[in-house]
């Protein structure tokens, strides 16, 4: 007859979760409202009504989160939207 151990319960786990990032899209004078959701419709795959959500956002409130992630996957955000011409940021999230 085999004897199966049983797993220790353990008093605390260590912190295994990965680090979140977001990108942080902020409002500028040269873009159309217009321009700016389009991308975000293009870049993103969001939806008119979502993607119209985030353009007011960062014309009303000078910046919006469009995405969230990893940290290699948001700075690849960041970047497309530079190349759009937009003004983005990395920040960690701490929600």
């Amino acid at each position: 007859m085999t004897t199966i151990a049983q797993p220790i319960p353990r008093t605390h786990e260590a912190a295994t979760s990965v680090p979140r990032w977001r990108a942080v899209v902020w409002d500028d004078p040269v873009n159309l409202m217009s321009y700016v959701t389009a991308v975000f419709r293009e870049y993103f795959g969001y939806s008119a009504a979502r993607a119209e959500e985030l353009m007011l956002a960062v014309h009303t409130r000078g910046r919006a989160i469009v995405s969230t992630g990893v940290r290699e996957r948001i700075e690849a955000d960041v970047m497309a939207m530079h190349s759009y011409g937009l003004r983005a940021t990395i920040e960690e999230d701490r929600d």
